[in-house]
Protein backbone atom coordinates (compact mmCIF):
# COMPACT_ATOMS: atom_id res chain seq x y z
CA UNK A 1 0.00 0.00 0.00
CA UNK A 2 0.89 3.72 -0.22
CA UNK A 3 2.44 5.79 2.28
CA UNK A 4 -0.44 7.26 4.55
CA UNK A 5 0.83 10.20 5.43
CA UNK A 6 -1.54 13.22 6.17
CA UNK A 7 -1.58 15.76 3.72
CA UNK A 8 1.05 18.59 4.01
CA UNK A 9 0.82 21.92 3.53
CA UNK A 10 1.34 23.22 -0.10
CA UNK A 11 4.79 24.35 -0.88
CA UNK A 12 4.45 27.25 -3.32
CA UNK A 13 4.85 26.13 -6.69
CA UNK A 14 7.94 28.33 -8.89
CA UNK A 15 6.78 29.66 -12.35
CA UNK A 16 6.17 27.39 -15.30
CA UNK A 17 7.16 28.19 -18.85
CA UNK A 18 3.37 27.24 -19.33
CA UNK A 19 0.66 29.93 -20.96
CA UNK A 20 0.13 32.81 -18.41
CA UNK A 21 -3.82 32.15 -18.99
CA UNK A 22 -3.20 28.75 -17.77
CA UNK A 23 -1.06 29.35 -14.97
CA UNK A 24 -3.56 31.64 -13.54
CA UNK A 25 -6.50 29.26 -13.79
CA UNK A 26 -4.30 26.59 -11.97
CA UNK A 27 -3.46 29.42 -9.18
CA UNK A 28 -7.03 30.05 -8.91
CA UNK A 29 -7.90 26.80 -8.52
CA UNK A 30 -5.30 25.47 -6.18
CA UNK A 31 -6.29 28.45 -3.60
CA UNK A 32 -9.27 27.04 -3.10
CA UNK A 33 -8.51 23.46 -2.44
CA UNK A 34 -6.76 21.12 -0.02
CA UNK A 35 -3.38 20.56 -0.71
CA UNK A 36 -2.85 18.31 -3.76
CA UNK A 37 -2.10 14.57 -3.22
CA UNK A 38 0.46 14.13 -5.73
CA UNK A 39 2.02 17.52 -7.30
CA UNK A 40 4.68 18.20 -10.00
CA UNK A 41 7.09 20.67 -10.10
CA UNK A 42 9.14 21.66 -13.04
CA UNK A 43 9.00 17.91 -14.17
CA UNK A 44 10.46 17.81 -17.91
CA UNK A 45 12.03 14.65 -19.69
CA UNK A 46 14.11 15.18 -22.38
CA UNK A 47 16.92 13.08 -24.55
CA UNK A 48 20.30 13.87 -24.51
CA UNK A 49 22.33 13.86 -28.16
CA UNK A 50 25.77 12.67 -28.34
CA UNK A 51 26.64 15.86 -28.95
CA UNK A 52 25.17 16.81 -25.53
CA UNK A 53 22.45 18.99 -26.65
CA UNK A 54 18.93 17.36 -25.63
CA UNK A 55 15.40 16.99 -27.09
CA UNK A 56 12.79 18.61 -24.95
CA UNK A 57 9.69 15.89 -25.38
CA UNK A 58 7.88 17.94 -21.65
CA UNK A 59 9.11 21.50 -20.75
CA UNK A 60 9.48 22.24 -17.37
CA UNK A 61 5.73 21.83 -16.14
CA UNK A 62 3.90 22.42 -12.78
CA UNK A 63 0.44 19.98 -11.96
CA UNK A 64 -1.04 18.82 -8.97
CA UNK A 65 -3.62 16.20 -8.52
CA UNK A 66 -6.29 17.45 -6.15
CA UNK A 67 -8.69 15.30 -3.69
CA UNK A 68 -12.85 15.36 -5.00
CA UNK A 69 -11.99 16.10 -8.87
CA UNK A 70 -11.62 14.00 -11.99
CA UNK A 71 -9.06 15.55 -13.98
CA UNK A 72 -8.69 14.97 -17.54
CA UNK A 73 -5.29 15.25 -19.63
CA UNK A 74 -5.94 16.37 -23.22
CA UNK A 75 -3.75 16.53 -26.12
CA UNK A 76 -3.15 15.57 -29.31
CA UNK A 77 -1.69 11.68 -30.23
CA UNK A 78 1.84 11.52 -29.03
CA UNK A 79 2.58 15.04 -27.46
CA UNK A 80 3.17 13.12 -24.35
CA UNK A 81 0.46 12.48 -22.20
CA UNK A 82 1.03 8.95 -21.12
CA UNK A 83 4.64 10.02 -20.55
CA UNK A 84 3.58 12.17 -18.13
CA UNK A 85 0.88 9.77 -16.63
CA UNK A 86 3.94 7.49 -15.99
CA UNK A 87 6.34 10.16 -14.15
CA UNK A 88 2.98 11.26 -12.34
CA UNK A 89 2.59 8.09 -11.00
CA UNK A 90 6.38 6.54 -10.58
CA UNK A 91 6.31 4.34 -13.17
CA UNK A 92 8.79 6.57 -15.16
CA UNK A 93 10.80 8.73 -13.65
CA UNK A 94 11.35 12.57 -14.70
CA UNK A 95 14.34 13.87 -16.61
CA UNK A 96 14.38 16.75 -14.53
CA UNK A 97 12.42 18.16 -11.45
CA UNK A 98 10.17 16.16 -8.70
CA UNK A 99 7.23 14.85 -8.23
CA UNK A 100 5.90 14.80 -4.47
CA UNK A 101 3.18 12.35 -2.87
CA UNK A 102 1.51 14.33 0.20
CA UNK A 103 4.32 16.74 0.38
CA UNK A 104 7.40 14.00 0.19
CA UNK A 105 9.52 13.43 -3.13
CA UNK A 106 8.23 10.34 -4.90
CA UNK A 107 12.03 8.99 -4.68
CA UNK A 108 11.43 5.64 -2.77
CA UNK A 109 7.53 5.63 -2.26
CA UNK A 110 4.76 3.74 -3.75
CA UNK A 111 2.43 5.77 -4.41
CA UNK A 112 -1.49 4.60 -3.78
CA UNK A 113 -2.88 4.85 -7.08
CA UNK A 114 -4.40 2.35 -9.22
CA UNK A 115 -3.86 2.24 -13.07
CA UNK A 116 -6.33 1.20 -15.73
CA UNK A 117 -4.79 0.83 -19.11
CA UNK A 118 -6.16 1.26 -22.95
CA UNK A 119 -5.22 -2.46 -23.76
CA UNK A 120 -6.86 -4.18 -20.98
CA UNK A 121 -3.28 -6.00 -19.74
CA UNK A 122 -5.42 -9.07 -18.39
CA UNK A 123 -4.12 -12.09 -17.24
CA UNK A 124 -5.44 -14.91 -20.11
CA UNK A 125 -4.66 -17.85 -17.53
CA UNK A 126 -6.67 -16.61 -14.66
CA UNK A 127 -10.18 -15.92 -14.26
CA UNK A 128 -11.79 -12.66 -13.92
CA UNK A 129 -11.75 -13.32 -9.53
CA UNK A 130 -8.30 -13.92 -9.68
CA UNK A 131 -7.39 -11.50 -12.06
CA UNK A 132 -9.15 -9.20 -9.58
CA UNK A 133 -7.20 -10.54 -6.80
CA UNK A 134 -3.48 -10.56 -8.41
CA UNK A 135 -2.02 -7.04 -7.24
CA UNK A 136 -3.64 -7.66 -3.80
CA UNK A 137 -2.16 -11.05 -3.41
CA UNK A 138 1.29 -9.04 -5.04
CA UNK A 139 0.65 -7.07 -1.70
CA UNK A 140 0.66 -9.86 0.51
CA UNK A 141 -2.93 -9.64 1.32
CA UNK A 142 -4.57 -13.02 3.34
CA UNK A 143 -6.42 -15.04 0.55
CA UNK A 144 -9.94 -14.31 2.69
CA UNK A 145 -9.48 -10.88 3.06
CA UNK A 146 -8.39 -10.58 -0.95
CA UNK A 147 -11.25 -12.60 -2.49
CA UNK A 148 -13.93 -10.97 0.14
CA UNK A 149 -12.23 -7.52 -1.34
CA UNK A 150 -12.15 -8.53 -5.23
CA UNK A 151 -15.94 -9.96 -5.19
CA UNK A 152 -16.98 -6.46 -3.35
CA UNK A 153 -15.52 -4.78 -6.12
CA UNK A 154 -16.43 -7.02 -8.81
CA UNK A 155 -20.30 -6.42 -7.96
CA UNK A 156 -20.02 -2.67 -8.10
CA UNK A 157 -18.46 -2.38 -11.39
CA UNK A 158 -21.26 -4.99 -12.80
CA UNK A 159 -19.48 -8.17 -12.85
CA UNK A 160 -21.07 -10.62 -10.54
CA UNK A 161 -21.90 -13.79 -11.27
CA UNK A 162 -18.60 -13.57 -13.70
CA UNK A 163 -15.85 -14.70 -11.80
CA UNK A 164 -14.87 -17.92 -12.44
CA UNK A 165 -14.82 -16.87 -16.51
CA UNK A 166 -12.12 -16.48 -18.48
CA UNK A 167 -11.19 -12.70 -20.10
CA UNK A 168 -11.26 -14.68 -24.09
CA UNK A 169 -14.63 -15.09 -22.96
CA UNK A 170 -15.56 -11.71 -22.21
CA UNK A 171 -16.58 -8.85 -24.30
CA UNK A 172 -14.39 -5.80 -25.16
CA UNK A 173 -16.33 -3.52 -22.04
CA UNK A 174 -16.51 -6.78 -19.43
CA UNK A 175 -12.76 -7.21 -20.05
CA UNK A 176 -12.33 -3.06 -19.14
CA UNK A 177 -14.87 -3.19 -15.95
CA UNK A 178 -12.66 -6.17 -15.38
CA UNK A 179 -9.40 -3.51 -15.27
CA UNK A 180 -11.69 -1.05 -13.27
CA UNK A 181 -12.05 -3.76 -10.52
CA UNK A 182 -8.40 -4.90 -10.35
CA UNK A 183 -7.42 -0.73 -10.58
CA UNK A 184 -9.63 -0.37 -7.34
CA UNK A 185 -9.68 -3.32 -5.55
CA UNK A 186 -6.25 -1.91 -4.14
CA UNK A 187 -8.10 0.96 -2.86
CA UNK A 188 -5.86 3.76 -4.63
CA UNK A 189 -6.08 7.02 -3.29
CA UNK A 190 -5.91 8.44 -6.87
CA UNK A 191 -7.12 6.41 -9.65
CA UNK A 192 -4.98 7.13 -13.33
CA UNK A 193 -7.02 5.57 -16.57
CA UNK A 194 -4.93 5.77 -20.11
CA UNK A 195 -7.38 6.16 -23.02
CA UNK A 196 -9.78 3.25 -21.00
CA UNK A 197 -12.48 3.82 -23.86
CA UNK A 198 -10.55 4.00 -26.91
CA UNK A 199 -10.13 0.52 -27.84
CA UNK A 200 -14.53 0.20 -26.95
CA UNK A 201 -17.01 0.13 -29.72
CA UNK A 202 -19.23 3.46 -29.48
CA UNK A 203 -21.75 2.20 -27.60
CA UNK A 204 -20.08 0.28 -25.42
CA UNK A 205 -17.62 3.58 -24.39
CA UNK A 206 -20.45 5.37 -24.26
CA UNK A 207 -21.87 3.17 -21.17
CA UNK A 208 -19.06 2.49 -18.91
CA UNK A 209 -18.57 6.30 -19.17
CA UNK A 210 -21.92 6.60 -17.60
CA UNK A 211 -21.12 3.94 -15.43
CA UNK A 212 -17.82 5.56 -14.21
CA UNK A 213 -19.25 9.08 -13.33
CA UNK A 214 -22.45 7.15 -11.45
CA UNK A 215 -19.64 5.40 -8.92
CA UNK A 216 -17.94 8.18 -9.00
CA UNK A 217 -20.39 10.94 -7.81
CA UNK A 218 -22.49 8.18 -5.62
CA UNK A 219 -19.05 7.43 -3.61
CA UNK A 220 -18.88 3.83 -4.58
CA UNK A 221 -15.82 3.30 -5.38
CA UNK A 222 -12.67 4.27 -2.77
CA UNK A 223 -10.67 6.79 -4.43
CA UNK A 224 -10.15 10.19 -3.47
CA UNK A 225 -8.86 11.48 -7.47
CA UNK A 226 -9.15 10.04 -10.48
CA UNK A 227 -6.97 11.22 -13.67
CA UNK A 228 -7.86 10.23 -17.09
CA UNK A 229 -5.50 10.90 -20.23
CA UNK A 230 -7.76 11.01 -23.81
CA UNK A 231 -8.01 12.53 -26.89
CA UNK A 232 -11.72 12.94 -26.62
CA UNK A 233 -12.84 16.28 -26.39
CA UNK A 234 -16.58 15.43 -25.78
CA UNK A 235 -15.28 12.88 -22.59
CA UNK A 236 -13.25 15.28 -20.90
CA UNK A 237 -16.39 17.91 -21.31
CA UNK A 238 -18.87 15.07 -20.40
CA UNK A 239 -16.86 13.54 -17.16
CA UNK A 240 -14.31 16.24 -15.56
CA UNK A 241 -13.60 18.77 -13.35
CA UNK A 242 -10.76 20.39 -14.19
CA UNK A 243 -9.29 19.85 -18.44
CA UNK A 244 -5.82 19.91 -18.74
CA UNK A 245 -4.95 21.03 -22.45
CA UNK A 246 -1.36 20.19 -23.50
CA UNK A 247 0.56 21.46 -26.45
CA UNK A 248 3.21 19.43 -28.44
CA UNK A 249 6.71 19.45 -29.57
CA UNK A 250 7.52 19.46 -26.83
CA UNK A 251 4.79 19.07 -24.17
CA UNK A 252 3.34 22.09 -22.38
CA UNK A 253 0.29 23.07 -20.59
CA UNK A 254 -1.99 25.06 -22.76
CA UNK A 255 -4.82 25.63 -20.84
CA UNK A 256 -6.32 24.97 -17.12
CA UNK A 257 -9.91 25.10 -17.41
CA UNK A 258 -12.47 24.55 -14.70
CA UNK A 259 -15.35 22.62 -15.72
CA UNK A 260 -18.46 24.59 -14.08
CA UNK A 261 -21.13 22.42 -15.12
CA UNK A 262 -23.11 20.37 -13.32
CA UNK A 263 -23.78 16.65 -13.61
CA UNK A 264 -25.73 15.36 -15.62
CA UNK A 265 -24.04 16.79 -18.67
CA UNK A 266 -25.57 17.13 -21.58
CA UNK A 267 -24.07 17.11 -24.99
CA UNK A 268 -26.13 19.17 -27.16
CA UNK A 269 -26.52 21.81 -24.10
CA UNK A 270 -25.05 25.55 -25.24
CA UNK A 271 -22.67 25.72 -22.66
CA UNK A 272 -21.59 22.14 -23.30
CA UNK A 273 -20.62 23.15 -26.82
CA UNK A 274 -19.63 26.15 -25.73
CA UNK A 275 -16.63 24.49 -23.68
CA UNK A 276 -15.90 22.12 -26.44
CA UNK A 277 -15.54 24.80 -28.88
CA UNK A 278 -12.99 26.61 -26.48
CA UNK A 279 -11.19 23.21 -26.13
CA UNK A 280 -11.30 22.96 -30.26
CA UNK A 281 -9.96 26.59 -30.73
CA UNK A 282 -7.20 26.15 -27.94
CA UNK A 283 -6.01 22.87 -29.54
CA UNK A 284 -5.71 24.37 -33.02
CA UNK A 285 -3.80 27.43 -32.51
CA UNK A 286 0.41 28.31 -32.52
CA UNK A 287 2.12 28.50 -29.54
CA UNK A 288 2.00 31.92 -28.27
CA UNK A 289 5.70 33.53 -28.25
CA UNK A 290 5.79 33.08 -24.42
CA UNK A 291 5.54 29.53 -24.51
CA UNK A 292 8.50 28.95 -26.57
CA UNK A 293 11.46 27.50 -24.57
CA UNK A 294 13.66 29.70 -22.35
CA UNK A 295 17.87 29.55 -23.05
CA UNK A 296 19.33 26.68 -21.30
CA UNK A 297 21.06 28.16 -17.90
CA UNK A 298 25.10 28.00 -18.04
CA UNK A 299 26.36 24.93 -18.01
CA UNK A 300 22.92 22.93 -18.79
CA UNK A 301 23.15 20.95 -22.05
CA UNK A 302 21.06 22.71 -25.02
CA UNK A 303 18.16 22.68 -26.00
CA UNK A 304 17.41 21.41 -29.37
CA UNK A 305 15.45 23.80 -31.09
CA UNK A 306 12.35 21.99 -33.08
CA UNK A 307 13.87 22.84 -36.74
CA UNK A 308 11.53 21.21 -38.17
CA UNK A 309 7.16 21.91 -37.36
CA UNK A 310 5.78 18.21 -36.99
CA UNK A 311 4.45 16.78 -40.06
CA UNK A 312 1.05 15.01 -39.37
CA UNK A 313 0.66 11.92 -40.40
CA UNK A 314 -2.39 12.14 -43.00
CA UNK A 315 -3.35 10.69 -46.38
CA UNK A 316 -3.65 13.27 -48.89
CA UNK A 317 -7.00 11.17 -49.66
CA UNK A 318 -8.42 12.36 -46.12
CA UNK A 319 -7.25 16.04 -46.84
CA UNK A 320 -9.01 16.09 -49.98
CA UNK A 321 -12.13 14.90 -48.38
CA UNK A 322 -12.48 17.44 -45.60
CA UNK A 323 -12.12 20.10 -48.08
CA UNK A 324 -14.88 18.88 -50.45
CA UNK A 325 -17.05 18.72 -47.60
CA UNK A 326 -15.90 22.32 -46.17
CA UNK A 327 -17.23 23.15 -50.00
CA UNK A 328 -20.37 21.72 -49.31
CA UNK A 329 -20.77 23.75 -45.88
CA UNK A 330 -19.78 27.04 -47.96
CA UNK A 331 -15.84 27.19 -46.98
CA UNK A 332 -16.22 27.01 -43.47
CA UNK A 333 -17.98 24.71 -40.42
CA UNK A 334 -17.18 24.86 -37.00
CA UNK A 335 -14.67 21.74 -35.54
CA UNK A 336 -17.30 20.00 -33.40
CA UNK A 337 -19.53 19.63 -36.33
CA UNK A 338 -16.98 18.67 -38.85
CA UNK A 339 -16.06 16.31 -36.48
CA UNK A 340 -19.66 14.87 -36.14
CA UNK A 341 -19.89 15.07 -39.96
CA UNK A 342 -17.16 12.89 -40.58
CA UNK A 343 -17.63 10.39 -37.15
CA UNK A 344 -14.39 11.31 -35.75
CA UNK A 345 -12.88 12.40 -32.42
CA UNK A 346 -10.53 15.13 -31.85
CA UNK A 347 -7.62 12.63 -32.21
CA UNK A 348 -8.47 11.89 -35.58
CA UNK A 349 -9.67 15.78 -37.19
CA UNK A 350 -6.98 17.79 -35.61
CA UNK A 351 -4.11 15.86 -38.00
CA UNK A 352 -6.19 16.43 -41.07
CA UNK A 353 -6.71 20.21 -40.09
CA UNK A 354 -3.06 20.66 -38.81
CA UNK A 355 -2.24 19.57 -42.53
CA UNK A 356 -4.27 21.90 -43.99
CA UNK A 357 -2.82 24.52 -42.58
CA UNK A 358 0.82 23.00 -43.00
CA UNK A 359 -0.30 23.31 -46.80
CA UNK A 360 -2.36 27.01 -46.87
CA UNK A 361 -5.80 24.84 -47.53
CA UNK A 362 -7.26 26.07 -44.79
CA UNK A 363 -6.88 28.36 -41.71
CA UNK A 364 -8.62 27.97 -38.21
CA UNK A 365 -10.62 30.81 -36.86
CA UNK A 366 -11.95 30.30 -33.11
CA UNK A 367 -13.13 27.16 -33.54
CA UNK A 368 -13.96 27.24 -37.39
CA UNK A 369 -12.27 25.90 -40.51
CA UNK A 370 -12.34 27.99 -42.91
CA UNK A 371 -11.14 27.08 -46.78
CA UNK A 372 -8.76 29.75 -48.46
CA UNK A 373 -8.79 30.29 -52.33
CA UNK A 374 -5.81 27.52 -52.58
CA UNK A 375 -8.31 25.57 -50.66
CA UNK A 376 -10.98 26.03 -52.30
CA UNK A 377 -9.09 25.54 -55.93
CA UNK A 378 -7.61 22.00 -54.53
CA UNK A 379 -11.44 20.92 -53.84
CA UNK A 380 -12.11 21.76 -57.16
CA UNK A 381 -9.55 20.12 -59.43
CA UNK A 382 -8.99 16.54 -60.94
CA UNK A 383 -6.47 14.14 -59.47
CA UNK A 384 -3.67 15.48 -61.57
CA UNK A 385 -4.03 19.22 -60.66
CA UNK A 386 -4.29 18.18 -57.00
CA UNK A 387 -0.44 16.49 -57.01
CA UNK A 388 0.31 19.43 -59.01
CA UNK A 389 -0.78 21.92 -56.20
CA UNK A 390 0.06 19.42 -53.26
CA UNK A 391 3.67 19.50 -54.32
CA UNK A 392 3.74 23.55 -55.30
CA UNK A 393 2.50 24.24 -51.55
CA UNK A 394 4.73 21.21 -49.64
CA UNK A 395 8.01 22.64 -51.28
CA UNK A 396 7.00 26.07 -50.42
CA UNK A 397 5.59 25.55 -47.56
CA UNK A 398 7.18 22.32 -45.83
CA UNK A 399 10.87 22.56 -44.33
CA UNK A 400 11.14 19.14 -44.04
CA UNK A 401 10.36 18.12 -47.50
CA UNK A 402 12.15 21.14 -48.91
CA UNK A 403 15.00 19.90 -47.24
CA UNK A 404 14.90 15.96 -48.61
CA UNK A 405 14.02 18.05 -52.13
CA UNK A 406 17.17 20.10 -51.90
CA UNK A 407 19.22 17.13 -50.23
CA UNK A 408 18.28 14.60 -53.21
CA UNK A 409 18.85 17.47 -55.77
CA UNK A 410 22.58 18.15 -54.55
CA UNK A 411 23.35 14.59 -55.56
CA UNK A 412 24.86 14.07 -58.69
CA UNK A 413 22.70 11.01 -59.35
CA UNK A 414 19.84 12.23 -57.17
CA UNK A 415 19.43 9.37 -54.85
CA UNK A 416 20.06 9.22 -51.19
CA UNK A 417 19.39 5.88 -48.39
CA UNK A 418 16.67 6.49 -46.14
CA UNK A 419 19.29 6.74 -42.34
CA UNK A 420 20.50 9.72 -43.80
CA UNK A 421 17.15 11.35 -43.16
CA UNK A 422 16.53 9.38 -40.31
CA UNK A 423 19.90 10.34 -39.00
CA UNK A 424 18.93 14.51 -39.85
CA UNK A 425 15.25 13.57 -37.96
CA UNK A 426 16.55 11.99 -34.80
CA UNK A 427 18.92 15.02 -34.05
CA UNK A 428 15.56 16.90 -33.51
CA UNK A 429 13.01 14.38 -32.21
CA UNK A 430 13.49 11.31 -30.26
CA UNK A 431 13.45 8.24 -32.49
CA UNK A 432 10.03 7.02 -32.31
CA UNK A 433 8.86 10.29 -33.51
CA UNK A 434 11.45 10.47 -35.92
CA UNK A 435 10.70 7.42 -37.59
CA UNK A 436 6.89 8.74 -37.73
CA UNK A 437 7.63 11.85 -38.92
CA UNK A 438 9.85 10.01 -42.23
CA UNK A 439 6.78 7.71 -42.73
CA UNK A 440 4.63 10.89 -42.62
CA UNK A 441 7.44 12.61 -45.30
CA UNK A 442 7.24 9.53 -47.65
CA UNK A 443 3.66 9.53 -48.02
CA UNK A 444 3.40 13.21 -48.73
CA UNK A 445 6.67 13.00 -50.72
CA UNK A 446 5.43 10.56 -53.04
CA UNK A 447 2.25 11.79 -53.83
CA UNK A 448 3.66 14.85 -54.63
CA UNK A 449 5.54 13.12 -56.90
CA UNK A 450 8.43 15.03 -55.04
CA UNK A 451 10.52 11.22 -55.20
CA UNK A 452 10.42 7.61 -55.07
CA UNK A 453 11.25 5.74 -52.65
CA UNK A 454 12.03 1.82 -52.88
CA UNK A 455 11.17 0.10 -49.40
CA UNK A 456 13.03 -3.14 -50.09
CA UNK A 457 16.51 -1.21 -50.82
CA UNK A 458 15.64 1.82 -48.52
CA UNK A 459 16.87 4.31 -50.95
CA UNK A 460 14.74 7.62 -52.31
CA UNK A 461 15.31 8.83 -55.41
CA UNK A 462 14.42 12.71 -56.82
CA UNK A 463 11.18 12.64 -59.20
CA UNK A 464 11.66 14.39 -62.67
CA UNK A 465 15.19 16.23 -61.32
CA UNK A 466 15.48 19.78 -62.61
CA UNK A 467 18.96 19.09 -63.99
CA UNK A 468 20.32 15.35 -65.58
CA UNK A 469 23.48 15.89 -63.80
Amino acid sequence: MGDNAQAMEATPIPPSPQSPEAAAALAASASALEAPIIQARQIEKFYLQPDGGRIEVIVPTDLGVYPDQIITLLGPSGCGKSTLLRILTGLAPASAGEVLWHGRPLDGQVPNVGIVFQSFALFPWLTVLENVEAPLEAQGVAAQERRERAVRILDSVGLDGFESAYPKELSGGMKQRVGFARALVIQPEVLFMDEPFSALDVLTAETLRGELLELWLNHKIPTRAIFLVTHNIEEAVFLADRIIVLGHNPARVREDFQVELPHPRHRKDEAFLDLVDRIYHTLTQSAPPAEQPKPAAAGAPAVMAARYPVLPHVRPGALAALLELLVERGDREDLHRLATALSLDADELLPTIEAGKQLGFLDVVWGDAELTPAGIAYAAADILGRKTMFRKAALARVPLLQHMENALRAKKDHKLPDDFFLDLLENHFSPDVARAQFEAAIQWGRFAEIFEYDASSGVLTLTEPSDSG
